[in-house]
């Protein structure tokens, strides 16, 4: 796999909204809305139980596509709310594409076919893996230029996304949205009180498996996210040492570990409920 984060346009003949793919019939999709709360993040967090279960999806699914602009409001007007909401989406949808579509993942034109493809659809409008990540969590930002260009011209920003979009990236989502590769962190559930806290943990949890720091040598090799993400970071060794995988006196140079595109669906946090 060549060095290339997770970007792309979107793909056709994706997951259907309301239903991906799968369906399980009107009446059941009906049954499933009627019952589902109208709280988005329950609702996300719905979906993202039903991908560990695998029951109910396309239930979750059409309730989260039936919601009302009105009822996400929180979602618009909270950051805490929408960093809560959209990590927990990412990652219940892209364990829907591994179900049900392996093979775009397994793709060499995996970065257009699987991160390309819609995965979900919130208040019935269609959204990819790369919507919600570099759309939306990153506010409208590439992945190309080491994430200091703004989404490529050819990617249509539409008013959902302008709507919606943070208005900076939080560099801690990298280390909590799991796309499908075995060097993703794990599944976590997040929440809107708790997601500060939260972020911390998963990104320590994750630096602490991943940094080697050699201070004979003065290097430290940090996972390649921060490498295509660089942007995001500002300033990598700063950021490491705010996590106490360096030494507040260092200062290494940074190597980046290959990433491992192996792909791992189902890569729950032990726990994590």
């Amino acid at each position: 796999m060549s060095d290339s984060p997770r970007d792309g346009s979107r793909a056709e003949d994706g997951v259907a909204p309301g239903s991906a793919g799968g369906g399980s019939g009107a009446e059941a999709n009906a049954a499933g809305v009627a019952a589902a709360p109208a709280d988005p993040l329950a609702c996300a967090r719905r979906l993202l139980d039903s991908t560990r279960s695998g029951e109910g999806v396309d239930d979750a699914l059409a309730a989260l596509s039936s919601l009302r602009e009105s009822a996400l409001a929180p979602v618009r007007e909270d950051r805490a709310a929408a960093l809560a909401f959209w990590c927990n989406l990412y990652n219940a949808g892209t364990q829907v594409l591994l179900d049900r579509h392996p093979e775009r993942y397994e793709s060499p034109l995996r970065l257009v076919r699987f991160f390309g493809t819609d995965c979900v659809a919130v208040a019935g409008t269609p959204l990819s893996l790369d919507d919600i990540e570099h759309g939306i969590l990153r506010g409208s930002r590439s992945k190309y230029g080491l994430g200091y260009l703004p989404r490529l011209p050819v990617v249509s920003v539409g008013a959902f996304e302008r709507r919606y979009r943070l208005s900076e990236p939080d560099p801690r989502v990298h280390f909590a949205l799991n796309c499908g590769a075995a060097s993703c962190p794990a599944i976590r559930y997040y929440e809107r009180d708790r997601i500060d806290e939260q972020l911390d943990l998963a990104t320590e949890a994750y630096l602490d498996a991943t940094v080697e720091y050699d201070p004979g040598a003065g290097v430290v090799r940090v996972p390649r996210v921060i490498r295509w993400y660089a942007g995001d970071f500002d300033d990598p060794v700063a950021f490491l040492k705010r996590y106490g995988t360096v030494p507040a006196d260092a200062d290494p140079r940074v190597r980046y570990r290959s990433w491992d595109w192996s792909r791992a669906p189902g890569k729950f946090a032990d726990g994590a409920e």
